[in-house]
């Protein structure tokens, strides 16, 4: 065994092999979501809106337009007096709100800039709404090391579940330095101003022995309390299941989406089988479900299941699955977050709106 290299324990069976948002796309002649909010918020009778469709880097930008009040609903209001749903996670029973926030574009780039008001309200409008779920990366810019500020000062970090990433493989297949994770991951620490990381999972799929091998030995330490891996790439798919049969990991993130549900075949029932948590990435299929929708209004039959917006429609899509334990789209933008959160509370669709939802969704143009 080369010194300095981690030893990883793995599950019994055969040995195993071997993110991101988009630009906004917003139309001039479109609401954005901030106005739609704040006349939603006025609104006494009936409101026909039309909202614009940003790309999943801000997020919720969803629309909403009904001709009955009972369905125009102000998702700021479902959003204060609501309870977001929880799932357990497999591997050790706690509980974790169904949807959270990714740190990701444009939250990285209000980061990068130093917005650090709009990311402080942000954070803030995550936690006061009940979410606790904050994922970001190493690689994500400024993201680690504002959030992390922030979120002291404001005094929300002891109420956060804080999950980053590590990878110094790269894309290519590369291997991994032990001792470069180890530091790349020792700044996090540093940045995020926390002494226990709740999950650090491997980045795209870079050299999992190697730097599962390095989050386990932080595991046993005591360090952080869950490990994982991730991927928004199909064609890692089946590298992805050896590594979830082979492997002691507690969580997985992957990409998944209304019109994206590939992850239904394989990966999402063996989640299930190895109990092992599922964090959904790109819950608005990066920016093509907001091109396809344009200015189309949410369907009416959607308030049966309590969704007012387009984002809450396709976060309870993907929250209705058994096997996601959590969804983190990313936003800079508080009232959109405040919309997300919307998305995992009240009900949630049935076999049949499931249906309906697809249907709907492969009646638009393609983007």
């Amino acid at each position: 065994m080369v010194p300095g290299s981690p030893v990883i324990l793995l599950r019994a069976g055969p040995s195993p092999l071997g993110q991101a948002d988009n630009s906004n796309q917003q139309g001039e002649t479109m609401l954005s979501r901030r106005e739609w909010l704040r006349i939603a918020a006025g609104a006494s009778a009936s409101i026909v809106i039309k909202g614009c469709a940003p790309a999943e880097s801000d997020a919720s930008a969803s629309t909403v337009a009904n001709g009955s009040a009972s369905t125009a609903m102000d998702a700021g209001a479902v959003a204060q007096t609501g309870e977001l749903i929880t799932r357990a996670v497999p591997s050790s029973g706690e509980q974790l709100p169904v949807v959270g926030l990714g740190g990701a574009n444009t939250y990285s780039e209000a980061a990068g800039e130093e917005d650090f008001e709009t990311i402080g309200e942000v954070l803030s409008s995550l936690v006061e709404g009940g979410g606790t779920v904050f994922d970001t990366a190493a690689g994500y810019g400024a993201s680690e090391e504002v959030s992390g500020r922030l979120a002291q000062e404001l005094g929300i970090a002891d109420q956060m579940f804080w999950a980053t990433k590590v990878n110094v493989a790269g894309r290519g297949g590369e291997s991994a330095d032990p001792g470069a994770a180890r530091e790349q991951i020792e700044r996090s620490f540093e940045r995020l101003r926390i002494p226990v990381i709740d999950l650090i999972q491997v980045h795209n799929m870079g050299d999992p022995p190697t730097q599962l091998g390095v989050l386990q030995e932080l595991k046993e330490a005591e360090r952080i309390r869950y490990m994982g891996i991730t991927t928004t790439n199909e064609g890692q798919y089946e590298a992805l299941a050896e590594v979830m049969r082979n492997f002691p990991i507690d969580f997985i993130g992957i990409d998944y989406a209304v019109d994206n549900r590939i992850a239904e075949e394989t990966i999402l029932p063996l989640a299930q089988d190895e109990g092992i948590g599922v964090v959904v990435y790109l819950p608005f299929g990066r920016s093509r479900m907001w091109q396809r929708i344009g200015d189309r209004p949410v369907p009416e039959w959607a308030a049966e299941f309590d969704a007012s917006s387009w984002a809450q429609l396709m976060l309870k899509f993907v929250i209705a699955h058994p096997a996601v334990t959590v969804a983190t789209p990313g936003t800079s933008d508080p009232e959109h977050m405040i919309d997300n959160l919307a998305g995992g509370m009240g009900s949630l669709p049935t076999e049949e709106h499931l249906r309906r939802m697809v249907e709907l969704v492969e009646s638009l143009p393609v983007a």
